[in-house]
């Protein structure tokens, strides 16, 4: 603890952490922005160039729970180096490779140690805090994957089509080599000082809070990105702006997320049982409102910088309901969080697509408002079963 104090500060061990994550989850998203210049340079279709989002995501989600599992006794450096260097070398094999299937190989294998670093990320970035600013700590981390995920995508799409794909990825490379280097120079050796055998972790799968918990956040977090993956056709469609207005308030969205992360690490600790249940139902009323009113311009706009608040702050939320019903396996817990969010984003994508076929673009919101009311049947049956332990635990004390 001394050496790692001496070189490397609990605050830049997180902020490393955090623009690992930047630069992994915009590697992952990124490209969304940018799948017309892929098929271009390519010579395939969109729907081709679109494996290079879904074959990522698809590994991201099956080996969400496994990998984080296999690596948890593995030294915590080791693991960043290992990472970081993988997807530094998959970014510059895709500016370089002129063979679509080599370039979905390059996609493909980085994708299987994303949830690595990400719940490793986690777990250091909250063990590196009191247990009372730990929520604090991880939300940092939150602001990488939000800027991610949602700045990335425009940042990398005006990058590629100012200049070229190439350049594009040369942007990822960059960020990922940036934060290797740090990694390597900065933070010292991490070994796990108690390690946990996979039959322990995996006992945690016992635990109906523990699935009342994923199953909770995997509604939650489709509800959010069944939307999100259509706002800005329900923008142009619905609410009737100009394609200029749309970006900008996609724009809005991104910062509103990554404020959210900010104002979740300051107040969810103070009152955790009640954020979990209310943020929900302030969820569900939001996009409620933006179904009956989304067509008129000024309270779309204020209930979209609602939405990406929320969308900051139930992050948060997620992440700790899971990893606090299995904190006794933390790197499994937060495997089992990144699953939740890729599966939640699959289904709710699907099932918002599903309502558009049959209804239209604005009924999108349906299948989000479904999600929420769903959720909150599992939210409720998790704080019942947490209540009913923590009673259980207050009385063998006594």
């Amino acid at each position: 603890m001394e050496r790692q104090n001496r070189y490397c500060p609990k605050k830049w061990l997180v902020l490393i952490l955090t623009f690992g994550v930047f630069g992994i989850i915009n590697t992952e998203m990124g490209v969304v922005g940018i799948i017309p210049q892929i098929a271009e340079t390519f010579g395939v279709t969109i729907p081709q160039a679109g494996w290079t989002v879904s074959v990522f995501a698809l590994i991201v989600a099956i080996s969400a729970p496994i990998m984080p599992l296999l690596f948890s006794g593995v030294n915590r450096r080791t693991v960043m180096l290992l990472a970081l260097g993988l997807f530094t070398a998959s970014n510059l094999i895709s500016i370089f490779t002129e063979s679509f299937a080599v370039l979905l190989v390059a996609r493909a294998l980085p994708a299987f140690l994303h949830p690595v670093y990400v719940s490793m990320a986690f777990t250091v970035a909250a063990q590196s805090a009191l247990k009372e600013d730990a929520s604090k700590a991880v939300s940092r981390v939150f602001i990488g994957v939000s800027a991610g995920m949602v700045l990335g995508v425009p940042v990398t799409s005006f990058i590629a089509s100012h200049t070229s794909f190439a350049v594009a990825m040369g942007f990822f490379a960059t960020i990922n080599a940036l934060v290797l280097l740090a990694t390597l120079f900065c933070v010292p050796s991490m070994p796990v000082r108690e390690r946990l055998s996979y039959g322990t972790q995996l006992c945690v799968l016992q635990k109906p809070d523990v699935w009342y918990s994923v199953l909770s956040f995997t509604l939650i977090n489709g509800a959010m990105f069944g939307f999100f993956s259509f706002m800005s056709d329900y923008l142009n469609r619905v609410t009737g702006l100009a394609s200029d207005t749309v970006s900008v308030l996609l724009l809005v969205y991104g910062i509103a997320n990554i404020i959210g992360n900010v104002l979740a690490g300051k107040m969810f600790p103070l009152h955790r049982q009640r954020y979990m249940i209310v943020m929900p139902m302030v969820m569900f009323a939001g996009y409620l409102l933006l179904f009956l009113f989304g067509a008129h311009n000024i309270i779309a706009g204020v209930l979209i910088l609602l939405a990406g608040l929320l969308a900051g702050f139930v992050n948060i939320v997620g992440q700790y309901m899971i990893s606090s019903s299995a904190a006794e396996a933390p790197d499994f817990a937060n495997g089992l969080f990144l699953t939740a969010a890729n599966f939640g984003t699959m289904a709710g994508t699907a099932l918002c697509g599903a309502f558009i076929t049959v209804a239209g673009t604005r009924y999108s919101l349906m299948g989000t408002l479904l999600f929420l009311v769903s959720s909150l049947l599992f939210v409720g049956l998790r704080y019942r079963t947490t209540h009913k332990l923590n009673k259980k635990l207050k009385t063998i004390e006594l």
